[in-house]
């Protein structure tokens, strides 16, 4: 995918990376990794672990040097300053809260360190306390809070020095699942009452999704999209990216007619018309990707089977409560996964072993050439 680079929007020159590069030994861990990020937004890197995130976010730290390539904050080239040296803060996985110094005084540690005045610190400490909530915590240690308050103590001291920029790396990690939801609202919210700018690495898609403001998913040490959240999950790039983020179901096949508004991709599975043409040449192998949430059960088969219809009977069923997940045994073989709201607290399920039909709108499905 082509990124838009500053010059296209002045808005997005806060943060330049241009061609980042880092090697070790023989292994490229960063390759070319170019991408703008705007003035107060929450930006994303998302990936697997070995991608290549964790390098990247070290290098704007400073705990990495580049092996090429440069960083811009504000204009200014800052790739080769010393980490106390750089505007940026960074608070990591682990918190690494000081365990023998209350909350008060984890927080104002950073700024005694760089010399304010005991006034304005202790004035410095309660507005960032107040802020993420935890004022009543101040005489506190680290051990007699919970993880999302502990976590909330790293973030305020991570925000205390006021710094132009701020990295967290994989900042719900330590919380259990219902808490992480909890606080990916409470900690994007914060960030965005401050109005700092803040890269998050993260291996968690949901986490990402309900955080940033764009996203960017990396894999090899290579950008494979940058978008806002929907952009991406909704129009994948490739066929990585649209199996890395949620569930999709892949049609490997081939294009049998391509118009501006739509084409047709024949399949073993079955023939797909797509709300969307993608300028190829008939013949070429492509991809249909269908989100299981977008396709529709029936034990009547539709009056069209011509296009975007697929028969097969129910091999598993789950109730999640929410909505119901189904793993299709299509005629030719395939698990097709399917995602079923259930907004009808009376409607029935489908039995394991039933025959259904799988039908799909035309603008439900993306076309992946790559």
């Amino acid at each position: 995918m082509q990124q838009r680079g500053a010059g296209s929007n002045p808005d997005l020159g806060f943060l330049r990376i241009e061609r980042l590069t880092k090697r070790f030994d023989e292994v490229t861990a960063v390759d070319e990794v170019t991408v703008s990020i705007a003035r107060g937004e929450i930006f994303a890197l998302l990936g697997s672990s070995g991608s290549g995130k964790s390098t990247l976010l070290r290098m704007l730290s400073g705990f990495e040097t580049p092996s090429a390539g440069g960083i811009f904050l504000e204009g200014n080239e800052i790739s080769r300053l010393r980490p106390y040296e750089r505007p940026i803060n960074m608070m990591f996985q682990s918190y690494a809260l000081f365990p023998h110094l209350n909350v008060h005084e984890n927080v104002a540690f950073g700024l005694k360190r760089h010399g304010w005045p005991s006034a304005k610190i202790a004035e410095q400490v309660d507005r960032m306390l107040t802020l993420v909530q935890l004022k009543p915590y101040a005489r506190r240690k680290p051990h007699q809070l919970s993880g999302g308050q502990q976590q909330r103590v790293a973030l305020a001291r991570s925000l205390a020095l006021e710094p132009k920029l701020l990295l967290l790396d994989e900042p719900l990690a330590a919380l259990d699942r219902k808490l992480r939801e909890q606080t990916q609202f409470e900690l994007s919210n914060i960030i965005r009452k401050v109005g700092v700018t803040c890269v998050i690495v993260t291996h968690d898609q949901e986490e990402a999704m309900t955080m940033a403001d764009r996203m960017a998913v990396m894999d090899s040490g290579k950008l494979l999209q940058v978008g806002r959240p929907n952009e991406i999950y909704e129009t994948p790039s490739c066929r990585f990216v649209a199996d890395f983020i949620g569930n999709v179901n892949l049609f490997d096949g081939t294009l049998e007619e391509d118009e501006k508004d739509h084409c047709v991709i024949a399949t073993p599975h079955g023939r797909f018309y797509v709300g969307h043409g993608i300028t190829g040449v008939p013949g070429q192998a492509v991809s249909v990707a269908l989100r299981p949430e977008k396709i529709d059960l029936a034990e009547q088969a539709p009056t069209d089977t011509r296009f975007n219809s697929l028969h097969g009977r129910v091999a598993e069923r789950a109730y999640m409560g929410a909505s119901s997940v189904y793993r299709v045994q299509l005629d030719t073989g395939m698990r097709l996964q399917v995602t079923v709201s259930n907004t009808d607290r009376h409607a029935g399920l489908f039995a394991v072993g039933a025959e259904v039909h799988a039908t799909c709108a035309p603008n439900s499905m993306v076309v992946l050439t790559q």
